[in-house]
């Protein structure tokens, strides 16, 4: 258990997703917490599990789909090395230069972390949000997914450093 956090809750599994508003357009949608900023709640990320739609084959053209899970609001896919980013998946079919549908590759973070991780992230705020992103592709795209973890009560120095680590990263 992090140092300042009194787990409240047993671990829980919460399902999300999100699908393109139009084919290749960033879309994201909210994923409501419910936690309690008076009781200093805050929501400890065990692991993420993302699924996306698969990217169109199409002879020619190099296709993808990425998907993130993020603690704040974004114009558009980030990698993980920014600070709000938890979990991105990237399924992409290379098929540039060849006659067939290409070959497919796909790069993600871990979906479960290693045992000696306490937790994978921890947000201070009400919601985080699930992005999806396609390239070259025909149709939409989607993503579904679960995040699991457990709401904690943290003290007030170290609930007001999440919340201020949330706001000036955003």
């Amino acid at each position: 258990m992090p140092a300042g956090l009194k787990q409240s809750s047993s671990v829980v599994s919460i399902g999300f997703s999100s699908t393109e508003s139009a084919p290749n357009t960033y879309t994201q949608s909210q994923i409501d917490l419910n936690l309690s900023p008076l009781d200093r709640e805050v929501f400890v990320v065990l692991a993420i599990n993302l699924d996306n739609s698969f990217p169109d084959a199409l002879a020619g053209f190099n296709t993808q789909t990425v998907s993130q899970l993020t603690t704040t609001s974004q114009t558009d896919i980030v990698t993980l090395q920014d600070a709000n980013c938890m979990s991105r998946l990237s399924n992409t079919i290379q098929a540039a230069g060849f006659v067939d549908g290409g070959v497919g590759f796909t790069s993600q973070a871990l979906e479960t972390p290693p045992s000696t991780l306490e937790n994978i992230g921890i947000i201070a705020h009400n919601h985080s949000f699930v992005g999806v992103k396609g390239s070259n592709n025909l149709a939409a795209k989607g993503v579904t997914g679960k995040r699991y973890g457990y709401r904690a009560v943290a003290s007030a120095d170290i609930y007001a450093a999440l919340v201020q680590s949330e706001v000036l990263s955003a």
